[in-house]
């Protein structure tokens, strides 16, 4: 592993277990076993190398949902049990990935000082929204339209909400069953039902 590697993966250490803000350049240069001046050498400054480990950590993310996605949706028929039994693996991927979910929402109340963060995240809004959309219909890709992007913004919704509810208290978030019942609950009345 060279030292562009090593400071990135001692940086997505440092984001999981101490966070975004706390997170020092001397903290990375020790837990990558490389020079502090590497970090500008390689990445230009420790803020530039934390925003690529952020956006590498919610890849690793990505294909753990993915992993598990795909997994809900061989398993069970129903699509009722597809969307429970997806739930409840996005939660299973919330406990592995914890530090990471800690340092989104640390990283968000960061943003007004951090310019070139906010572009970043905000450069990839309509790409994550539209693999959310595949991920959560276990497709590899969907096409890039106004039905795809909606379902999208609903399944990011979803995901913030329920990591915030889990970092809050995870002894009372709801189940994928619970998500469901509320789906159906709002569906209802907003369609004209109850």
């Amino acid at each position: 592993m060279g030292n562009r590697e090593a400071l990135l993966a001692g940086a997505k250490r440092c984001l999981y277990e101490k966070g975004y803000g706390r997170t020092t350049a001397r903290d990375i240069a020790t837990a990558s076993g490389v020079s502090l001046a590497a970090i500008g050498y390689h990445f230009g400054s420790k803020d530039a190398l934390m925003n690529t480990a952020l956006m590498d950590a919610i890849g690793e993310w990505g294909d753990a949902l993915g992993a598990a996605l795909a997994d809900a949706a061989y398993v069970h028929a129903t699509p009722e049990e597809r969307f429970v039994a997806s739930w409840d693996r996005v939660l299973e991927t919330f406990v592995e990935h914890r530090g990471l979910w800690v340092a989104q929402f640390e990283m968000m109340t960061l943003l007004d000082q951090a310019p070139e963060l906010r572009e970043a995240l905000s450069g990839v809004q309509k790409m994550a929204r539209l693999s959310l959309a595949a991920l959560f219909q276990g497709k590899d890709e969907v096409p890039d339209n106004e039905t795809e992007l909606s379902r999208g913004i609903f399944y990011q919704a979803m995901l913030a909400g329920l990591a915030a509810q889990w970092l809050v208290a995870p002894e009372q978030v709801p189940s994928g069953r619970d998500l469901f019942r509320g789906l159906q609950t709002v569906s209802a009345s907003v369609l004209g039902g109850a």
